[in-house]
């Protein structure tokens, strides 16, 4: 059963799910290689997608934002243009990827109205309630991020309440298919005051399906309309469903030729999902019942380590080198111990080599940013080019590596510097800011002090303690406590400066190591009286 093979010439592609009590995992393989990877803890809220009636806490001209009350930790954070509806604030239309008369426009960004504060005071006074959806969950100290332009997500199609927008997904090429579709939205009885937009993956699929879809919307949105009415701000209005149904519901399109579910609970949730999709998505559906753990039998828990390396090595030998920031991530591109595809048919140049490194880099830069599920500031440190030629050819390469990943992404061409900009969404934290904490020894510096760097740090303030002691009838005998390193350093190398500074200050000094304090920390200790003169804080 687990041994299917794909069809001819088609790649194959595989979605395999780890259903466990405290995390979910989602793994999407193409030819056994993992190229998405989701993690979701059912103990833990997910609200990117959630819609909330909120209240109004605050609003911050200076930031142009208001801050809401949702009902969580943190209020959330709501930019001015983003509290009216885009139709509302729109002088122009747009066709959401349709064709017709407004195709050449498709690319122009709508103008929007600009409201003064004091239109959004008027409006929306510190008090009033508003319905928001999150787009971007909390991230280190910074609130959840909403939007009042809300937009509810189908299996074909997306219902936008608030908007006037109809159209087709622009990913839909094919003219023929683009025409079916708009004409089949015509004919759609779309809520009063709903947008909609048929998704890329409606491409093909017949009409029936796609209006049992607009039932659901249609009814999910009413039960919104009904919560906005009785409950009180602030609250959930409406709830995303869990990892597994978004993947089903998202994911399982025409090219996958299996899902793969560890968990019997969930492989009946699933078939059943599937089921009203259609037969043949229900019969993708498997249950893995081996000895191994799923996802090490797939061998995906070797790949998902990666995800968690700084240094990533290149087939070719080569290597890419991944720095994470609060603002900004930083990839460095090397050539390593490059072994180059022409061994053996003559001499390769050196320009030749680092086209080759860099090509294979940017395409695997664009898939660890989909599997670490960064965002924000990309700075990619490419190797230096010459060739303004193999320059445009790698900035095409990462264009198109990119079109497969689902956040928004904008590319620059590589600058003088050698720098290729790009800026990547962000809708939650990263999945190593997800899988681990700062460590509670160097706290996320990744370094400490060294030895020579604390004995320097210690002489100096046992100076200054002795010194104080200076001009006194006696000078008290002094313990300091140090680490073992720092201890054997001063053995080593320091003794001399100690044994000299005894007898300038005829004072007595004794030495003890703790290995259970922090090889930062020090203290200075009047042995008669345990008085700690100076204590080094631990970092």
């Amino acid at each position: 059963m687990f041994g299917m093979e794909s069809k001819k010439g088609r790649m194959k592609r595989e979605i395999v799910i780890n259903a466990e009590y405290l995390e979910t995992r989602v793994a999407v393989l193409e030819n056994g290689q993992l190229e998405e990877f989701l993690v979701e803890h059912p103990t833990e809220q997910h609200i990117v997608g959630n819609i909330y009636k909120g209240r109004i806490q605050n609003l911050e001209n200076e930031l142009q934002a208001a801050f809401v009350d949702i009902g969580l930790k943190k209020n959330a954070f709501l930019h001015y243009w983003d509290m009216v509806p885009d139709d509302d604030a729109r002088l122009d239309a747009e066709d959401g990827g349709g064709g017709g008369k407004n195709r050449g426009k498709r690319n122009r960004k709508p103008r929007r109205k600009r409201f003064s504060n004091e239109d959004i005071a008027k409006r929306f006074p510190p008090g009033s309630e508003i319905v928001v959806q999150v787009t971007k969950a909390a991230i280190s100290t910074k609130g959840p991020r909403v939007t009042a332009s809300l937009s509810m997500p189908g299996r074909y199609l997306v219902m936008m309440p608030g908007s006037k927008l109809k159209g087709v997904s622009r990913k839909i090429n094919d003219t023929k298919e683009r025409q079916r579709l708009k004409k089949a939205l015509e004919k759609m009885d779309v809520p009063s005051g709903c947008g909609l937009i048929i998704r890329t993956v409606a491409s093909g699929v017949n009409k029936r399906s796609i209006a049992r879809d607009l039932r659901g919307l249609t009814t999910a949105w009413s039960d919104l309309q009904k919560a906005t009415d009785n409950k009180k701000a602030p609250c959930c209005l409406h709830e995303e469903p869990d990892l597994v149904e978004r993947v089903v519901r998202d994911w399982l399109t025409e090219d996958v030729d299996r899902v793969i579910v560890d968990n019997r609970k969930r492989f009946d949730s699933l078939r059943i999902i599937a089921g009203n999709i259609s037969r043949k998505a229900r019969s993708t559906i498997y249950l893995y019942e081996g000895e191994l753990p799923v996802l090490e039998h797939y061998d995906v828990e070797r790949q998902i380590e990666s995800a968690f390396r700084r240094q990533v090595t290149l087939k070719s030998g080569g290597c890419i080198i991944f720095d994470e920031t609060e603002a900004l991530i930083a990839v460095d591109v090397n050539t390593g111990r490059h072994k180059t595809k022409g061994r053996g048919k003559g001499k390769v140049s050196q320009e030749d080599v680092i086209f080759e490194v860099n090509t294979e880099a940017v395409e695997e830069v664009a898939r660890q940013l989909r599997l670490r599920n960064v965002g924000g500031l990309v700075i990619l440190d490419l190797i230096d080019m010459k060739s303004r030629k193999h320059q445009n050819s790698i900035f095409r390469t990462m264009k198109a590596a990119l079109k497969r990943d689902r956040a928004r992404t904008n590319v620059l061409q590589i600058s003088d510097l050698g720098l290729m900009e790009m800026t990547r969404q962000r809708a939650e934290q990263s999945l190593l800011s997800s899988m681990v904490i700062d460590c509670p020894y160097c706290h996320g510096r990744g370094n400490v002090r060294s030895p020579l760097g604390m004995s320097v740090e210690m002489q100096r303030q046992l100076s200054a303690v002795m010194r104080r002691y200076r001009g006194r009838n006696e000078m008290p005998d002094l313990e300091i406590i140090v680490h073992p390193t720092v201890l054997d350093r001063i053995r080593r190398e320091d003794e001399a400066f100690l044994v000299e500074l005894e007898k300038r200050f005829k004072g007595r000094l004794t030495f003890k190591s703790d290995p259970s304090r922090h090889v930062e920390f020090f203290a200075i200790i009047n042995a008669s009286t345990n008085e700690i003169l100076y204590s080094q804080r631990e970092a």
